[in-house]
């Protein structure tokens, strides 16, 4: 689900638009982390013929994708409790799971930092409201992911 989700967003984190607004985003991209996660545990990347969400080098919605990065964003703050369950399994920030592991500055901060870079956007109602329809469009699509890897038993 997380190598998916990731996959789906991961040209946002190098979009030069969206790196002069939010702080740091391209040192907040997780997808080579979970690549690798994957690689430690000796598993393939699932294949797919679909195109990701968003694609490197084509024109984004603004709004729509600040609403992915704050879903992508926010699930580092729920990825301590995943790292600590991770562990009983001998997983950890070195090995199988890199990708919940917390910012040098902490989870809080880390955060904190992302969250005032993006209230710091200048966006009017309506593009505000592409920012929550991008969010619940990231939510949906986590959920998805999720209830297709039960589905398939994986």
């Amino acid at each position: 689900m997380q190598h998916q989700f990731h996959r789906e967003i991961d040209a946002l984190y190098t979009n030069p638009v969206l790196d002069k607004l939010l702080r740091d985003l391209a040192g907040r991209r997780r997808f080579g982390l979970i690549e690798q996660d994957l690689a430690d545990l000796g598993v393939m990347p699932p294949a797919t013929d679909a195109s990701p969400v968003f694609e490197r080098g084509k024109d984004v919605d603004l709004p729509t994708a600040l609403g992915w990065l704050y879903v992508a964003e926010g699930s580092n703050l729920g990825a301590a409790f995943l790292l600590k369950e991770a562990g009983k399994l001998g997983l950890s920030e070195t090995f199988g799971a890199r990708h919940l592991a917390a910012a040098s500055e902490g989870r809080g901060l880390h955060w904190k930092t992302f969250t005032a870079a993006l209230d710091g956007v200048s966006l009017i109602e309506v593009e505000e409201k592409r920012v929550i329809a991008g969010a619940q469009a990231a939510f949906a699509r986590v959920q998805g992911l999720v209830n297709g890897g039960f589905a398939r038993g994986t």
